[in-house]
């Protein structure tokens, strides 16, 4: 059963209070239960989306000692927030490159039914990443062909680009 927004919110809520009313002097027992919760962090569990231009997502999973709300959100101000539930943090950064995985052993090749397709790994043996569009094989350069067949390399996003962009004229139009 999912929370409701406030009870998700509830512990974030009382830890900014806190932190507010923490500038102003107290006396007595309110004072002692001030000092408690100053020494008490928020423990929150912060995830991480980053959504490369291929289309791979990588998660990294971060647990953070919170004693200042401010400083958290100055920490995270590069990304957007997309979800809270109880004391985890999700969120989004949108990266202007390709994936790790891509640049380590992403390999441009066309499937038995001539689409693009990017593999990991060599294309005669690995698992398809992403598939594009279909090509006019027969159009096509022997050279080309042969490269396409045994795969092309993907180092950096700028190669990535170059290579769809080479492929994109030899593109099978549907009608």
């Amino acid at each position: 059963m999912r929370k409701s927004w406030l009870h998700q919110a509830l512990p974030i809520i009382l830890f900014l209070l806190i932190s507010i009313t923490a500038g102003f002097a107290m006396t007595g027992s309110a004072a002692l239960l001030d000092d408690q919760r100053k020494t008490e962090p928020l423990h929150i569990t912060v995830i991480l989306e980053r959504m490369y231009l291929d289309g791979e997502v990588s998660r990294e999973v971060v647990d953070e000692t919170c004693w200042s709300m401010e400083n958290f959100w100055a920490k995270y101000d590069q990304w957007r927030l997309i979800d809270i539930e109880d004391s985890t943090f999700v969120f989004q950064q949108k990266v202007d490159d390709i994936s790790p995985l891509l640049k380590a052993n992403g390999f441009f090749g066309v499937s038995p039914d001539g689409i693009l397709t990017i593999y990991n790994g060599r294309p005669d043996r690995s698992k398809i990443i992403q598939s594009f569009f279909q090509i006019d094989i027969k159009k096509l350069e022997s050279k080309t062909q042969q490269q396409l067949i045994q795969g092309i390399p993907i180092m950096t996003k700028d190669h990535y680009v170059e290579v769809l962009e080479t492929f994109k004229p030899y593109s099978v139009k549907k009608e």
